[in-house]
């Protein structure tokens, strides 16, 4: 009775998966008529429109912090290496 039960439930469970799945194919069948060059460039437009663009004074000071910052992490890594290079020859040399 208890397995009659558990397999009924299963069956069941199953199903709704299935239905579910057959109901997404669907609807992605339905929403993929094929590529349309106009609808791409009027969606992009308004996916551009939602941006906050930076205003020209962060672009500037953004602009600036990041080479700053690589060029002190070129001046690092140069640093090291360079530090390294001394002690292999000085051990090896």
């Amino acid at each position: 009775m208890v397995d009659e039960c558990l397999s009924h439930e299963r069956s069941q469970h199953l199903d709704g998966r299935e239905t579910v799945a057959k109901k997404d194919e669907a609807a992605l069948q339905e929403a993929k008529p094929g590529f349309n060059p106009s609808d791409f460039f009027k969606e992009t437009k308004e996916e551009l429109d939602k941006v906050v663009w930076p205003s020209r004074q962060q672009l500037i000071s953004e602009s600036i912090a990041v080479m700053l910052m690589v060029t002190l992490s070129a001046t690092l890594i140069y640093l090291v290496d360079n530090f390294f290079a001394w002690v292999a020859q000085q051990v090896f040399g």
